[in-house]
């Protein structure tokens, strides 16, 4: 039986990755990651996406039609029923772009678009960490803080394509992103040191056992366990999959985020509820996109 080929385009602010994924989730060649140029025009922008499908193609001498459809998982916010790109701040020159329907155009084969946080989540629960399970919680932690939810083996978008955009929802001062983010382990690294740097050198830091940052970290995980609390309480999971760059430092975070989670979800996912690091890495997202093609 011949196999089922899709292509994948993971598209953020910084990056553009894209592959060819066959039905079982195997990356079928070599993807191409690119610079997105997130500040350039739109023009530009689709010059690369197309480009970088046109690179992957001829890797293994196939044709477009060789491929079922083409999944984009984009930063968003996206109107996902039609296809556009909001008001997205890594995109700014790409505002009510028609993204979906510009690549169906260009490519004449099916194209779907969905947001990247779902992409990553639906990825790690049909091929990753998440693999056998069917009501699957999906955490991005970078930059911003990303959720996804599976329930049923199905990927949910929710009546306006917001499910689970809970970066947004108050906490504290503010809005649980403003803990739970890159920008988040800085600010938490501010309060107890009184100076800035970067989630990255914070981790660092960590590395060489820093007090400050180790503290940071501590601090990190407990506001992690807020958003996991709610949305474990809500569609009570078998297994909740973190990704992201944040995750890199797992090991500073870890017991901190259980110790607070374990004592404020309900007592039989306190138990039974496991929360692993993606399988997938960094290109979760580009297999997940490629397939939506599944189950639809």
């Amino acid at each position: 039986m011949k196999k089922r080929y899709s292509i994948g385009i993971d598209l953020g602010g910084t990056k553009i990755m894209t592959g060819i994924v066959d039905s079982s989730g195997n990356i079928v060649g070599n993807p191409v990651r690119i610079p997105t140029g997130g500040g350039d025009k739109a023009e530009a922008i689709i010059a690369r996406i197309t480009g970088s499908v046109g690179s992957v193609l001829k890797d293994q001498d196939l044709r477009v039609e060789d491929v079922e459809g083409i999944g984009i998982g984009a930063t968003g916010p996206l109107d996902i029923e039609k296809g556009l790109i909001l008001e997205c701040p890594q995109l700014p020159q790409m505002h009510f772009f028609p993204l979906r329907q510009t690549i169906q155009d260009h490519f004449r084969i099916p194209v779907l678009l969905n947001n990247d946080a779902n992409c990553f989540a639906y990825g790690e629960a049909l091929f990753g960490a998440a693999a056998g399970n069917e009501n699957v919680l999906g955490f991005t932690l970078g930059t911003g803080l990303g959720c996804a939810l599976i329930i049923g083996g199905k990927l949910i978008n929710g009546s306006t394509g917001t499910a689970a955009e809970i970066w947004t929802s108050p906490y504290r001062s503010g809005i649980i992103e403003d803990y739970v983010s890159g920008m988040g382990v800085s600010g938490i690294y501010k309060s107890i040191s009184g100076n800035f740097r970067s989630s990255r050198q914070i981790f660092d830091l960590a590395v060489l056992n820093d007090g400050d940052a180790l503290q940071a970290w501590k601090e990190f995980g407990m506001h992690l366990a807020y958003p996991l609390a709610w949305s474990i309480n809500l569609i009570d999971p078998q297994v909740v999959v973190l990704g992201g760059s944040i995750t890199a430092a797992w090991s500073f975070f870890r017991d901190s985020m259980e110790e607070n989670l374990r004592k404020w979800i309900c007592p039989v996912p306190a138990k039974k509820t496991a929360v692993v690091l993606s399988k997938l890495g960094d290109y979760a997202g580009m297999i997940g996109a490629a397939s939506l093609f599944i189950n639809i």
